[in-house]
């Protein structure tokens, strides 16, 4: 996968949500407008306290793919996470040591760096507060933090590796942390054939896909939560086909009628590649995915208003589907880092 990584310290200026939805009224220059509020960011935002550098960012690759991190040896980050599947794992749930799977999709973590907090409910404000979460899950790596510092701090390849990154041997949850999330910022989506169209080259997309760009950001709605280069807003909402226990970011606002069932909205980037869909996996297709929309979901009052029966026509629906496969980017083999033993 290509990766846009600037080594500026410099914090991305992200295009705001679209103010209008295309009518077909629009002048060329509104129209271009459009466009260009999708174009990629040049600079990564790396925080503040916890600045790139290239050696922590290799530190964290290898950790990334370390299969160390699980008590059984045998589930890295990389299993849920696997860069040949557009950084997901192709399952309605995600396994970890567990055999019984978790609740939850493993959601993708392309241009993860743009849109914290994290989680299908938002649970993890940082991208550094992530790590342990899964780690010392039971039913995922089922690790204890002393015991993955002693297996790390046993291999003198990664004591050399901690000191390249941070000037010392010192093998710290803190530091783990850092490096894992230095290098989860550098996984970004590739240049699609959406991307080069929005540059400039008319022919880098169909007809078809074109007049679907105009439903996504018109008729159907689909630009009021995935909109920006990433194609997510990062917002949570209902869109009204969650049930059962898991309200998703209600859970942590049990007064607010509007944040039940509110789920993380994910990036659609390599979205035609990365079914199932929803947080639970429960669409098999994207064609599902368009017939729910198109119903409206379940009328509640948490149910985000932009989330209504659209009556989108059978070639509206094809032509939606044409320009969501455009945000495919091409994927070459990822090597896996040689890892310290």
């Amino acid at each position: 996968m290509r990766l846009w990584v600037s080594l500026a310290l410099l914090a991305a200026i992200l295009p705001a949500g679209l103010s209008f939805a295309l009518t077909g009224t629009e002048t060329p220059d509104d129209l271009a407008k459009v466009r260009a509020s999708y174009r990629r960011p040049d600079a990564v935002p790396f925080p503040s306290s916890n600045p790139y550098s290239k050696a922590k960012s290799d530190l964290g690759e290898m950790l990334f793919f370390d299969p160390l991190f699980s008590r059984s040896k045998t589930h890295s980050c990389a299993s849920c996470h696997n860069p040949s599947l557009s950084w997901g794992d192709g399952l309605p749930r995600a396994i970890g040591e567990d055999p019984k799977g978790l609740p939850l999709r493993a959601p993708t973590l392309i241009d993860v760096a743009f849109i914290e907090p994290l989680g299908w409910d938002g649970k993890f404000r940082t991208l550094e507060s992530v790590a342990f979460g899964p780690i010392e899950s039971p039913a995922n790596m089922n690790m204890t933090e002393p015991e993955l510092i002693a297996r790390l701090s046993a291999i003198p390849g990664y004591v050399d590796a901690f000191s390249r990154a941070f000037g010392d041997g010192a093998i710290t949850r803190p530091r783990i942390e850092a490096s894992l999330a230095t290098f989860e910022r550098s996984i970004l989506a590739g240049e699609a054939p959406f991307d080069r169209w929005i540059n400039g080259d008319d022919a880098a997309i169909s007809a078809a896909a074109q007049h679907g760009f105009r439903i996504f950001n018109g008729k159907a709605r689909c630009s009021s939560c995935h909109s920006g280069p990433s194609f997510s807003d990062g917002s949570f909402q209902d869109i009204g086909t969650a049930k059962g226990k898991d309200i998703g970011r209600g859970s942590f606002f049990p007064t607010s009628v509007k944040l039940r069932y509110a789920f993380k909205t994910p990036t659609l980037r390599d979205v035609a590649r990365r079914g199932p869909y929803m947080h639970d996996g429960s669409v098999a297709t994207l064609e599902d995915v368009i017939e729910l929309y198109n119903k409206g979901g379940i009328d509640r009052p948490s149910r985000s208003p932009d989330i209504k029966p659209l009556s989108l026509t059978a070639t509206e629906k094809k032509d939606l589907i044409a320009f969501l496969q455009t945000l495919t980017a091409s994927s070459p083999p990822s090597a896996v880092p040689r890892l310290p033993r």
